[in-house]
């Protein structure tokens, strides 16, 4: 202890011992999200390794790199301002919901449409990265408008379905996909869950005041390695063998990239128009991350810290915008851990360290390093603590009557979840060459139940944020709002904003649907309409009989 005061003394106000700690938690955040954007684009999508890491990464590693800056400049002024030395800066990273949104519902799909329409695979992944920078940068703008009117929006929409929206993704796709992985190689994917879990959610210290990260990231590599050096011997029985990983590039070739600086020829404005169909995912996202700044606004102003929430979403929005322009994929936005790393001991060194370790991984090249050498096995088991981490936080934020609206919100992502693993399914090479296809199934029933799911999949994030914010209108006895709500619901259904048939979820207009889609879409805006109708016929009747609204008051308290 006292060895821990002399080195305290010498440091300056804006570092401290915890520091280090706090830097290996915000840096392996940072990592597994680069590392599962590349991995699930080449494993989902066969996209092109060395043009997701070429070309996409360093301008997605620059907006974190501009984010963490301004949060540690913003933490030092404060420091300044206040004459306090214990402040703990922001942390600001990759949005780990958006990484899934990104690949799945934009990068993916767009890179696959642009195969079918006769491009090469490295052209189409060239068009892919382009609908993702236009796609960020209006993620920017639109949050750079958010900065003006965030406590609007925080009192338009309630918690439950702001957070409910978000836990749907965290608990379904970030918990879950990452599941799946970690389990394919169970003795080092279950052991590196195990050290997650127990250092960061029942927070027991490991050994030597190791980063649970860390731990995990040293136990699970060594483990992999040993397990893979026995099994090339021989040592290792066969029941035993760890999954084959071929390396998918020399990581030499992902040293010193230039690619990425073609995105300052501004080609990719020209596939703006094609990046308005992803709309109705990214925006959902982006108001997710503004929630998400305005909360850990609050969270940090619990812990000590008071930060202008505006100015969070300011530079989240800036970090955003920088990325995009630097041809980045994926938004950044400030990190709902900031209690957990002012419980670490970390001031503002953290941020500075993680800044300059993703920038220079994602400009110089090494991350291709990182990218080959790292078992994945043993970085997912992050992602699932961030998704149990967001979800707890749902529930911790929002009043405990409003629980069966954030769990209602997970319904959508569920259907989401059901189209990722039929799309697998049925993009298989073997069910084209037999001819198999939705439309050759025999069984009517299973084929109206697909399209009901992948109906209910399309603009999902939309969906859950309205479900939600429904079912809490309904449980505060605001018929009116819920009904207002519901008359939303069915005029974004009218414009496939959500429920859309078509495959890729695109959106139209409703004077111009051929006769099917019309069969499938007008009956979804029918009973959104017709429910608000009997709930407006309902809250009438409540007011007549002097029955008033709930409000937090009444409820009590949040959980505890």
């Amino acid at each position: 202890m006292p060895q821990d005061r002399t080195i305290r003394a010498r440091l300056p106000a804006w570092a401290s011992p915890g520091d280090v700690n706090a830097f290996f938690g915000l840096m392996l955040d940072n990592v597994a999200n680069m590392l599962l954007m590349v991995s699930l684009l080449v494993t989902a999508f066969a996209f092109p390794t060395g043009v997701a890491l070429r070309y996409m990464i360093p301008g997605t590693a620059l907006g974190v790199l501009v984010g963490d800056l301004l949060f540690f400049w913003i933490a030092l002024r404060l420091i300044r301002q206040t004459g306090r030395g214990n402040i703990t800066a922001m942390p600001l990273g990759l949005d780990t919901p958006s990484t899934f949104g990104m690949i799945f519902f934009v990068l993916g799909p767009a890179f696959v449409g642009a195969k079918a329409n006769g491009f090469t695979p490295d052209e189409a992944a060239i068009y892919a990265w382009h609908i993702g920078i236009c796609s960020i940068f209006l993620s920017g703008i639109f949050k750079l408008f958010c900065a003006a009117g965030s406590g609007w929006i925080r009192r338009f929409f309630p918690r439950a379905g702001l957070l409910g929206s978000l836990a749907a993704v965290a608990m379904v796709l970030i918990s879950f996909l990452p599941l799946l992985d970690i389990l394919h190689s169970p003795i080092v994917g279950l052991i590196s869950l195990a050290i997650v879990l127990t250092a960061l959610v029942a927070r027991i210290p490991l050994p030597l005041k190791l980063p649970g990260a860390v731990g995990a990231l040293l136990v699970g590599g060594l483990m992999y390695y040993v397990l893979k050096g026995a099994e090339s011997s021989g040592i290792l029985p066969q029941a035993l063998a760890m999954p084959h990983e071929a390396l998918p590039i020399d990581p030499r070739e992902g040293l010193f990239p230039t690619e990425w600086l073609s995105v300052f020829t501004f080609e990719w404005i020209k596939v703006l128009p094609d990046s308005l169909h992803y709309l109705p995912i990214v925006i959902p996202f982006a108001l997710a991350t503004v929630v998400g700044g305005i909360d850990c606004t609050e969270s940090a102003a619990a812990a000590g810290d008071e930060f202008d929430t505006r100015e969070v979403i300011a530079t989240e929005a800036v970090a955003t915008l920088v990325a995009a322009l630097c041809g980045g994929v994926i938004q950044t936005t400030p990190y709902i851990g900031h209690p957990a790393y002012k419980a670490m001991g970390g001031r503002s060194a953290y941020v500075l360290a993680t800044a300059l370790f993703i920038g220079s991984a994602g400009v110089l090249g090494y991350f291709s390093f990182l990218y080959v050498i790292i078992p994945k096995v043993t970085v997912y088991p992050i992602l699932i603590f961030i998704g149990l981490e967001i979800a707890a936080q749902s529930f911790h934020a929002t009043p405990v009557r409003h629980y069966p609206a954030v769990v209602f919100a997970c319904v959508p992502a569920l259907a989401q979840l059901a189209v990722i693993l039929i799309g697998g399914v049925m993009s298989d090479p073997v069910m084209f060459e037999n001819g198999i296809s939705l439309a050759a199934l025999k069984n009517e029933k299973t084929v109206a139940d697909i399209t009901v799911v992948q109906m209910l999949a399309a603009g999902f994030i939309v969906t859950s944020l309205l479900w939600a914010s429904i079912l809490t209108a309904m449980i505060d006895r605001r018929l009116w709002r819920a009904a207002i709500l519901l008359v939303i619901a069915a005029g974004l259904t009218l414009f496939g904003i959500m429920h859309s048939p078509h495959p890729g979820s695109p959106m139209f207009v409703p004077w111009q649907l051929d006769e099917t889609t019309a069969r499938l879409v007008w009956p979804f805006a029918a009973g959104y309409l017709g429910a608000a109708a009997v709930l407006l016929v309902w809250g009438v009747w409540l007011r007549a009989q002097g029955i008033g609204p709930i409000d937090d008051a009444a409820d009590g308290a949040h959980a505890a």
